[in-house]
């Protein structure tokens, strides 16, 4: 069994996008997947109940198929973090909670388990523990998802810092460019752009899996299979 949790640099790094091109491209080998999503905030009401857009399309990528309530266990409906979604829902989230849930899934041994955060790792649970416990108590290897926009190469070594400090090990790193054009300033400096994608190969300790450009709007499927052909599963996958 393969499994990783999969956190980003910041809110809207692409970590949705990536996790969903890795399982796009583990089922594109025949390889059995999961897609998590253990928390989401931001979900719409359906005759189902609350359903999160993200969470949707990690469902879509597992196979073989799971209920949504299995892969989402809580979802929220404002667009805020989680710890203080919950609290207006009157509810209190625990790590004891998402660690009973989510170990008996990850017992069944699928070829690729993706754990998504939500946010990035620092991101509070409740008063007393960060979302980032569930990759601690579960001891899963970290897949770290960049943000190509200004700020990233300090944003994503302090992340790659915090990860360490808290015993846990990175297996590997992904660019998503979600500013529109090729590079981080308004001029469309390829070159700059190059040379952050380097600073950050030089200075990450962990492999770079891949560069996903910025994808036109599809179907969140057509999105993944995308993603897929710009990324390398994780060592071992």
């Amino acid at each position: 069994m393969s499994a990783y949790f999969v956190t980003g640099t910041d809110t809207d790094a692409g970590k949705t996008l990536v996790t969903s091109g890795l399982l796009a491209l583990a089922r594109r080998r025949g390889l059995t997947t999961l897609g998590l999503k253990p928390v989401a905030s931001g979900c719409a009401a359906t005759p189902q109940g609350l359903r999160n857009a993200d969470a949707l399309v990690l469902q879509a990528q597992t196979w073989p198929a799971l209920p949504y309530a299995t892969l989402n266990p809580f979802a929220f409906a404002p667009a805020i973090a989680p710890h203080l979604a919950a609290r207006r829902a009157g509810v209190t989230l625990a790590l004891d909670d998402l660690v009973d849930h989510a170990r008996p899934l990850l017992a069944e041994q699928r070829d690729l388990t993706l754990v998504e955060g939500a946010g990035g790792w620092r991101v509070p649970l409740n008063e007393r523990e960060d979302f980032s416990g569930l990759a601690v108590r579960l001891e899963l290897p970290v897949l770290l998802v960049v943000g190509l926009r200004l700020g990233c190469i300090s944003h994503a070594r302090l992340t790659c810092d915090a990860i360490r400090a808290d015993g846990l090990h990175l297996a590997g790193w992904i660019g998503s460019l979600v500013e529109p054009g090729l590079s981080f300033d308004a001029a469309g400096d390829e070159a700059l752009y190059r040379d952050n994608l380097a600073t950050l190969a030089a200075t990450l300790p962990a492999p770079c899996l891949g560069v996903v450009p910025r994808l036109a709007a599809e179907s969140p499927s057509a999105m993944a299979e995308a993603a897929a052909d710009h990324l390398e599963l994780p060592d071992g996958d």
